[in-house]
């Protein structure tokens, strides 16, 4: 019987073959249907779209530091082969794609590591002239940078509403793997949601299979009412080529970043003040909840707009403005969209009753217990601030039985070097323990000065 089926279908295939040929040598095309049934194309959509996807290559400079080899570090080398002092300088070239969303202003939407350290950009449009563009600003947190060309016969792509993206949909990728230019690939919408790529970054990502390769990055991800439902960013692959396993932002999320670089140049993110974790079924079985959907408070920083809204530790947030979230992911997403000073309606769970509180978005000036856990594993369960004039890091909060009090931090203590670089500020106490796994680390606590290991 499987055999009798596999060879039925295939029989069938044949024949639609065969009509297929009989009518294209007959009429010197293919037709526009067979039988009753049209013949399915995305030409159509592709003619429409493809002359606003451009193809981004981009020129700069980057500085090596010697320290990444050790023999750079030994004299009698350096010596031998000429090797000079200091961070060593190279050139090089990279190419990517962007997509055009406003002709009339000439900004075009990409990818903000396709230009990082770029000190000249060109633009290669779909008739082949080639312009320069500048920075209009760019987010690294969300991986979207905005170039600006001069809006001159451009095309451009309108923005779809990515919320309402669902998976199954049909989706093309367009863009220039490889240097390929204009290359169109196609696939379904694989998934939803997606996190964990870039831990330090804010993700929501759209995964398709559609082909999506080294060069396709800020290139459009299409849907079929010819919309940009998100900008290709990512790949997962072993080999570095396409596996089926590709990352998009989604649309809803690029828009809210170009404003705001368009606007200011920069993403100015508001905090709410709290750490957040996922539920566990056992976790939300335990609290009482129906299910798992939700974040967790797990501590709320003193001062922070959540304290201030009263929300407090062991809260589940289930919704920000109406909209429900499932995630911890998701929650700090949305938070971080917000402008400093929006009010914000959140929808919360406490002793198994349902709440609304509102909070007004605060600016972030401090890390978050979160985002402490981010920069070291060590830090995790204490909250920063900047001392004054650039004075060292202050530690505001140390959660009781953490690994940041396991490891020795106080509140009031002002962290002032990691080993013997100086930290100045947050960004460079995130600099200092950067992919560093034990430490030594220099703090003042009252009118002492204390170093102790980490690790």
């Amino acid at each position: 019987m499987t055999q009798f089926g596999r060879k039925s279908r295939a029989f069938v295939g044949a024949s639609i073959a065969g009509a297929i040929l009989f009518a294209a040598s007959a009429n010197a095309e293919l037709p526009e249907r067979v039988g009753s049934t049209p013949l399915p194309s995305l030409a159509p959509i592709i003619k429409k779209t493809s002359p606003a996807v451009v193809n981004i290559a981009t020129r700069g400079t980057i500085k090596e530091d010697a320290s990444s080899n050790p023999l750079f570090n030994d004299p009698l080398y350096r010596r031998f082969f000429g090797v000079p002092e200091g961070p060593r300088e190279r050139q090089f070239q990279s190419a990517g794609s962007g997509v055009i969303v406003d002709a009339k202003n000439g900004y075009i939407i990409t990818n903000a590591h396709v230009i990082e350290n770029a000190t000249e950009i060109t633009v290669t449009l779909h008739d082949d002239r080639e312009v320069k563009a500048e920075i209009v600003g760019k987010d690294p947190g969300s991986d979207v940078a905005v170039l600006k060309v001069p809006a001159k016969g451009l095309a451009e792509m309108p923005l779809a509403d990515s919320s309402k993206a669902e998976v199954g949909d049909f989706v093309i990728a367009i863009g220039n793997p490889f240097g390929l230019q204009h290359t169109v690939t196609s696939g379904i919408i694989s998934g939803l949601g997606r996190s964990g790529i870039n831990p330090e970054g804010y993700e929501d990502f759209i995964q398709t299979d559609a082909s999506i390769n080294p060069g396709n990055s800020g290139g459009a991800l299409v849907n079929l009412d010819g919309a940009l439902v998100g900008v290709n960013t990512a790949i997962f692959s072993r080999t570095g080529g396409n596996i089926g396993i590709g990352f998009a932002i989604p649309s809803n999320m690029v828009k809210g970043v170009m404003t705001q670089l368009i606007q200011y140049g920069e993403v100015k993110r508001g905090m709410l003040g709290v750490q957040l974790s996922n539920l566990s079924p056992a976790i939300a079985e335990n609290l009482g909840l129906e299910n798992s959907k939700g974040a967790l408070v797990g501590q709320v920083v003193e001062g922070s707009p959540a304290e201030r809204a009263g929300i407090k530790a062991g809260d589940v947030i289930t919704s920000i403005n109406g909209k429900a979230v499932s995630s911890s992911a998701e929650t700090r997403n949305t938070i971080g969209m917000l402008r400093i000073g929006e009010k914000v309606d959140i929808g919360l769970i406490r002793d198994g009753k349902p709440r609304k509180v509102t909070a007004v978005i605060g600016e972030r000036d401090s890390v978050t217990a979160e985002a402490a856990t981010q920069m070291h594993e060590a830090f995790e369960g204490a909250t920063f601030g900047n001392a004054e004039n650039n004075g060292g890091v202050l530690v505001r909060t140390v959660a009781e039985g953490s690994p940041a009090a396991e490891n020795g931090l106080r509140p009031d203590d002002v962290i002032l070097a990691i080993g013997r670089v100086r930290v100045a500020n947050i960004e460079a106490l995130r600099n200092a323990v950067k992919n560093v796994r034990s430490f030594a680390i220099t703090i003042r606590r009252g009118n002492s000065t204390i170093v102790f290991p980490i690790g």
